[in-house]
């Protein structure tokens, strides 16, 4: 038993021989398993109990991916009114300033021993005027909530819009001529706010958004429009040229505007028909299609030459010559 022999004075001749060992074992259990699942994706998780919930409930709509036999997340459409899904905002001066400007809220999150200020005690005490259910919550499952925003221990929650169709807009009970604007890929939450706050203020009868590449009514959007978008209907269209010729079966004229239009606004001769102003983006403006769609391009005189103008201002240009043009 050279080497390993119990025997006292035995002397180790060679090397060292096979001794008793985990066979491995230990190395194995040290190594990684790899990342660490999404909460979602953990059948023990809230996150994956919720994300399943969500699904169901989604299939269980028209247009779900049931009913379409794939497993698509896109917006689900219920009947005639387009849902998005609601929005956090967070932070306490945002907070602060959509409650100011009254927007829709579901409900409001406020952390656990949060630091009062100021801004936090008028937060509360409108919410509260309000009656909006307030929920104090952990700041982890705020974090969550937020998607990791900073929150400063305060957030609110914005359920979805209702948008309504565009064929709702054409409806010859509406008081006055009828008057749309529609938007060809604005993405700028802001100008949507101005541009249904300026609708509210000439007479028009609703706004059009296209589905897809256009921005939606947003908390910024909301609160822009200075409260207008709780009175101007904004209906969301899954084909914009689609819409627009169901307007011009209608009755409607189509009017385009752009700076290199063949009409002048002051020298427009259709602001006593119905009308559908389209506002096209400001980078590229008019699409193609939509362009081809158009009875009439109408550009805006200016006095310089400078850029386009800003989407929601020319727009309330406008808006302000058809009203004046309209005026008895």
């Amino acid at each position: 038993m050279a080497g390993n022999s119990q025997r006292r004075g035995a002397v180790r001749k060679g090397g060292k021989g096979a001794t008793v060992g985990s066979g491995g074992q230990r190395k194995r259990g040290l190594e990684g398993r790899g990342p660490t699942p999404k909460a979602a994706d953990r059948e023990y998780h809230a996150a994956h109990k919720q994300a399943r919930s969500q699904d169901r409930a989604a299939a269980k709509r028209p247009g779900g991916p049931s009913s379409a036999g794939g497993a698509s997340r896109g917006p689900a459409r219920t009947g005639r009114k387009g849902k998005a899904s609601s929005e956090m905002v967070a932070g306490r001066n945002s907070v602060l300033e959509a409650l100011r400007a009254n927007i829709p809220v579901s409900t409001m999150y406020i952390a656990n021993r949060i630091d009062t200020d100021d801004r936090v005690r008028e937060a509360l005490k409108i919410a509260t005027g309000r009656s909006l259910p307030i929920l104090e919550t952990p700041r982890g499952e705020l974090d969550r909530l937020t998607d990791g925003a900073v929150h400063q221990g305060l957030a609110l929650q914005v359920p979805p819009y209702e948008y309504a169709h565009p064929s709702d807009l054409i409806d010859p009970e509406l008081p006055g001529i009828p008057l749309v604007v529609a938007l060809d890929g604005i993405t700028d939450p802001r100008n949507l706010g101005a541009i249904i706050r300026t609708v509210a203020a000439f007479g028009g009868h609703g706004v059009v958004v296209p589905e897809r590449r256009s921005v939606g009514l947003t908390a910024s959007a909301w609160k822009t429009s200075a409260g207008a978008a709780a009175r101007v209907p904004v209906a969301k269209a899954g084909n914009l040229t689609r819409s627009l010729e169901e307007f011009k079966k209608a009755g409607f004229f189509i009017l385009g505007l752009d700076m290199e239009g063949e009409v002048e606004l002051p020298d427009l001769t259709l602001a006593a028909e119905p009308l559908v102003i389209v506002t096209g983006s400001e980078g590229k403006g008019l699409s193609r299609l939509v362009r081809e769609t158009c009875d009439q391009i109408v550009s805006i005189p200016m006095v310089s030459a400078v850029e386009s103008l800003n989407a929601g201002i020319a727009t309330s240009v406008a808006l302000y010559e058809i009203a004046r043009q309209r005026r008895p």
